[in-house]
């Protein structure tokens, strides 16, 4: 006696569109519960979808690059009693693309036996032996996106050294470019990934949909400086890197006290304000754009306690390692822009449905007049200037400055 179980998108996108990067099963094939089935990718992570049951592949419905809403079918598995149920039992009609085969090794071409079929195709489409790729799929398996991200860096690298055993390997030092006349000269013409699309379709729906307005503070970062030389070391004893972006997020938790408003999302049918404060931090992937993993339940947590999960996140999002879960259920972000040298960026787009953002910029020595025992003075502190730029539907000026004024007083008076 055999059934079908389907296999449906999990409703856990928080409304973004996800698309199906990669089937890690071939029709026919089987599969064990849990066992990795599916890849799916949003403009936030890739995630694998876990088999419902133990069975067979017997159906694809939604190939690679099809859309994904959550509860969508994506196919069907066989199962039953059927520890020994055959291919030819199954009856099934695979209506995916046919793989690429497995290449030999004679004439130095790339191996690609073992590897899934999108896999295979982006290995021969860069030139890239897969022995060199460090998979970080479940048990070590290579993934797509492991794939791109070695794409990505060779392309970045002045030059690609290549070892004498694989010199006659076809190397393609870049993603698929041309270079055509386009307006007055000529142009590099670079096809936009899905990453890039969902980025500029969230971007501009965000300043479509919400008034952006900016305010400006400026902070003194001396006693978080001073308490970081001082804790920094034991810190790294634990395997934990205390960065300001810790503190920032613990004095973004004591501000929402001051404007709880602040921690809310904005519904075309109400406002929800929310107790837990989740805070996500903007993180740069290089010229894949950008991701942002979520502290969660910031409140609750102890300065050590936010830096050892803010470690966590951040390793894993640069090495495409996040979850679903982990860049789910922000109240909050955090633009930590001045990385990369700015003073200020305004508006710092919103991301939506949330009601503010926080901007950091670049920390810098400035000369400041500071009151001494009643005596003004002249000093050099490191200061940098930090934003909150709002939702106007939600926030006034009263509520944005009240914030801004308890963050900077919470990290200014930091207690040793």
């Amino acid at each position: 006696m055999t059934q079908t179980v389907d296999i449906i998108v999990p409703a856990e996108q928080e409304g973004t569109k996800a698309i199906v990067r990669n089937w890690l099963v071939k029709v026919g094939q089987r599969v064990e519960i849990d066992g990795p089935l599916v890849e799916l990718e949003t403009d936030k992570v890739t995630q694998e979808v876990p088999s419902p049951a133990s069975g067979i592949l017997a159906e694809i419905i939604l190939d690679s690059d099809a859309e994904a809403e959550p509860g969508a079918l994506l196919g069907r598995l066989i199962v039953g009693d059927a520890a020994g149920v055959s291919d030819s039992d199954a009856k099934v009609v695979e209506v995916s693309p046919p793989a690429a085969s497995d290449a030999g090794t004679s004439g130095g071409e790339i191996q690609v036996s073992g590897l899934s079929p999108a896999v295979r195709r982006a290995v021969k489409e860069h030139g890239i032996d897969p022995a060199t790729i460090v998979g970080t799929g479940r048990g070590g398996r290579i993934t797509r996106a492991d794939v791109d991200k070695v794409a990505t860096e060779r392309a970045s690298a002045p030059e690609v050294a290549v070892p004498a055993a694989k010199a006659s390997a076809p190397i393609n030092p870049a993603p698929v470019t041309a270079s055509v006349p386009s307006g007055p000269g000529q142009a590099k013409v670079i096809p936009h990934d899905r990453m890039r699309v969902a980025i500029a379709q969230n971007m501009l729906n965000s300043v479509t949909v919400a008034p952006h307005v900016t305010a400006v503070f400026e902070c003194d970062f001396s006693a978080i400086m001073a308490h970081r030389k001082k804790h920094k070391t034991a810190f790294e004893k634990e395997g934990i890197k205390l960065t300001f972006t810790a503190y920032l997020i613990a004095a973004c938790a004591e501000a929402m006290r001051a404007a709880p408003t602040v921690n809310s999302r904005w519904y075309d049918d109400r406002l929800e304000v929310y107790d837990d404060v989740n805070v996500g931090i903007g993180t740069a992937l290089g010229d894949k754009g950008l991701i942002v993993p979520v502290v969660q339940r910031v409140q609750d947590l102890s300065l050590r306690g936010i830096a050892s999960r803010l470690t966590d996140l951040t390793e894993r999002a640069r090495n495409s390692q996040l979850t679903a879960a982990d860049v789910r259920g922000g109240t909050f972000t955090i633009s930590n822009h001045g990385v990369s040298g700015s003073l200020v960026a305004s508006p710092i787009i919103i991301n939506q449905p949330q009601s503010a953002i926080l901007g950091v910029g670049k920390l810098e020595k400035r000369v400041v007049v500071k009151e001494m025992g009643g005596v003004d003075t002249i000093q050099i502190r490191p200061m940098c200037y930090v934003s909150l730029t709002i939702d106007h539907r939600v926030l006034d000026g009263h509520q944005t400055n009240a914030w801004l004024t308890r963050f900077v007083e919470t990290l200014e008076n930091w207690v040793e």
